[in-house]
């Protein structure tokens, strides 16, 4: 029996998360699992109607599921960044979900802007740290509302932050068995301190893991050949900034972010898997948004908590409607609705 907590969130988080549950449902049946959620409603209304991203107890009452399933936060009526700094990056920090996995994969049917690129030219992983660098929201002002005027922001890495996350990188690159190839993706030549650490740990950690190559790119250079020659990569690992930035050009060149999924992992807690687009609020209720990229994260949740099997088929299927079915991935523009894409999907399981 396995316990989902769901947050649907805001927008069109809960209709892409519905179809989401509705390939989990018909996945339990074919494979023979048991499930079992519990919904919580942490997002832009529960904010403005109480001012209170997460109730108190709330993360410790998360750590007893086995996973989490994640709509989308985001909400016209709040601030840019409350909800992300209350709920998401709260969630990550403190349930010490230390990765950031996102495959980068152009399914059949899917198109993508690079002139003469299919997919067997881009299918690799981003492994990013996700609770360190940048985002730890260290520093100071000095001098501040005047003309002298410094805003100081510190990238914090660790050693043990680093060398897990890393780890984590070498033994995917080993399970995934494809190129066996990890990138690190850096920029050791401007920024001194943290990849002084990120390469000395690096390459220490590769001698204990000789069957994988290992090789180095600056960020620039990686988001460069992201376009030019995409088939290069297998895996790639890099800190919390610049995951964040090439997965983003990831998900524009495996078709946008109707298909992009991604998790948040624990390896030895709980994880949180979610859609990588926004809430979209402007699409709210019109029952025409991509729902695949909600299903792609389920199928990452299933693969998590050891249902391999269905997992694969749930990939499969995601494969078999966007190679047979589907026009575009484009909300609107899909010639289905969005709840008729997850009919689809639980069709051809």
């Amino acid at each position: 029996m396995y316990k989902i907590a769901v947050i649907p969130g805001d927008g069109t988080g809960p209709e892409v998360v519905s179809e989401g549950l509705k390939v989990l449902e018909a996945a339990s049946k074919k494979f023979n699992f048991r499930y079992e959620t519990k919904n919580f409603d942490w997002g832009g209304e529960r904010y403005i109607k109480t001012g209170e991203t997460i109730p108190d107890g709330g993360l410790e009452e998360l750590k007893k599921f086995a996973a989490i399933f994640l709509g989308a936060i985001g909400h016209p009526d709040v601030k840019p960044g409350i909800l992300e700094k209350g709920i998401l990056l709260k969630t990550r920090f403190d349930l010490e979900q230390y990765i950031n996995l996102r495959p980068v994969k152009l399914y059949p049917g899917v198109e993508t802007p690079i002139k003469g690129k299919g997919p067997d030219d881009i299918d690799f992983v981003v492994v990013r740290e996700n609770t360190e660098g940048l985002y730890k929201g260290m520093g100071e002002f000095q001098n501040k509302d005047t003309k002298d005027e410094v805003a100081i922001q510190v990238s914090y890495n660790t050693r043990k932050g680093v060398e897990r996350c890393i780890r984590y990188a070498f033994e995917f690159t080993k399970r995934r068995n494809k190129r066996k190839t990890l990138t690190l993706c850096g920029k050791t030549n401007v920024l001194t301190y943290a990849w002084d650490l990120w390469e000395r740990t690096f390459y220490e950690v590769a001698k204990e893991y000789p069957d994988i190559k290992t090789e180095y790119a600056h960020v620039d250079a990686t988001c460069m050949w992201f376009i030019k020659n995409p088939e290069w990569f297998d895996v790639i690992v890099t800190d919390n900034m610049f995951g964040d930035i090439i997965t983003d050009l990831g998900a524009m060149i495996q078709g946008g972010m109707g298909i992009a999924a991604g998790g948040n992992i624990n390896p030895d807690g709980v994880s949180m898997f979610e859609p990588i687009g926004g809430s979209a609020p402007k699409y709210t209720g019109k029952n025409v948004i991509n729902p695949l990229a909600a299903i792609g994260a389920m199928q990452m949740l299933l693969a998590e908590i050891g249902e391999a099997e269905a997992a694969k088929a749930v990939e499969e299927a995601i494969i078999y409607v966007t190679a047979n079915k589907m026009k575009s991935l484009s909300a609107g523009k899909m010639g289905y609705s969005t709840a008729e894409v997850g009919d689809l999907v639980v069709e051809n399981l």
